[in-house]
């Protein structure tokens, strides 16, 4: 049956065959590093996140009931409720 085909159908068909035999695991490596690289960048952008928070939390910690209070902008009225509040918080186990 082949011999009836033209030699060039012959040809074209083999490197057709050929190149999607090379294109179709070029893509599928493709597609696997730029997940690998997307989830590098999340975790990157996580690992940042959490190192901000942490510092945030120890810069908190480390304040008074008066100075936290007063970091929230409350007007005078409502610091003294505020400080009660973080007072009873901080005491929590």
């Amino acid at each position: 049956m082949l011999k009836l085909l033209p030699e060039w159908l012959k040809i074209g068909a083999g490197a057709a065959l050929g190149a999607a035999l090379v294109v179709y695991p070029a893509i599928l490596i493709g597609r696997s590093e730029g997940r690998q690289q997307a989830a590098t960048v999340a975790l990157e952008a996580a690992v940042k996140r959490f190192a901000e928070k942490g510092k945030i939390n120890g810069q908190v910690s480390s304040l008074d009931a008066a100075a936290l209070c007063n970091d929230f902008g409350l007007p005078d009225r409502d610091k003294a409720d505020c400080m009660r509040r973080v007072r009873e918080a901080s005491a929590k186990p």
